[in-house]
């Protein structure tokens, strides 16, 4: 941990505390609409802990308290959480060989790939990883916890719009990249797909095939560098 303090500046950290924090008000939500969905009260904070994966959890417990089949919901899971085997693809040196390979795949989120990915060499993209998912670690079952607390008192958790509140850090945090052509447009595509495609699809899978938008802004430039050799 001493070592992530030295690494990263201020502002750095700043970041990611606002990400965590974010992570925890949508945990709110979580826990919250959870308990009010009949799933007993250590639910949400213990697979908050051990999954670790907020898209993949509100998809199962959505499915779930619409009558669903629990292994349907389970698939959907996992499907949502197919993302994370091109995130380890991407970032192999910094989850580590050994021992701390487990550990750190555990941490593997979004939010903590996006900040190591963004990073100029590799301490600072290890320290980045770390200190947003060990954040996340803390702050999203922590949050689960105190909408378990929450929903029992509160059964309408939407008039909160908490689920707002971590969109609009994520859009604050990336705003300076989409001044540069690519980003823009590979942020517009992927805006564009999963707009389309929400109304039709279950939570998690539009975002997904958001990432085509990455897909198509890499295709892109790859063409241009052709056309330019």
């Amino acid at each position: 941990m001493r070592s992530i303090w030295k690494t990263l500046d201020r502002e750095q950290l700043r970041d990611i505390a606002l990400v965590c924090l974010s992570v925890g008000v949508i945990g709110i939500s979580y826990g919250a609409i959870a308990v009010t969905s009949g799933f007993p009260p250590w639910f949400p904070p213990l697979t908050a802990a051990l999954v670790l994966a907020g898209a993949s959890e509100f998809l199962f417990i959505g499915i779930i308290a619409a009558g669903g089949n629990p292994i349907a919901a389970v698939l959907a899971g996992l499907l949502v959480n197919a993302r994370h085997v091109p995130y380890g693809l991407a970032i192999p040196e910094v989850v580590g060989h050994g021992w701390q390979r487990g550990l750190s795949t555990h941490l593997m989120n979004d939010e903590s790939v996006a900040f190591a990915l963004v990073q100029e060499d590799l301490p600072r993209k290890r320290a980045a990883y770390r200190a947003c998912g060990i954040g996340v670690l803390i702050c999203w079952p922590g949050g689960a916890l105190l909408g378990v607390l929450l929903g029992a008192v509160v059964h309408n958790t939407n008039t909160f719009g908490l689920d707002a509140m971590f969109p609009a850090v994520l859009l604050a945090l990336i705003v300076p990249a989409l001044r540069e052509r690519e980003p823009r447009r590979a942020a517009l595509a992927g805006a564009a797909i999963a707009l389309l495609t929400a109304p039709f699809l279950p939570p998690g899978l539009p975002v997904l095939l958001a990432l085509a938008g990455l897909l198509f802004t890499i295709t892109r430039h790859k063409e241009k560098e052709k056309v330019t050799c």
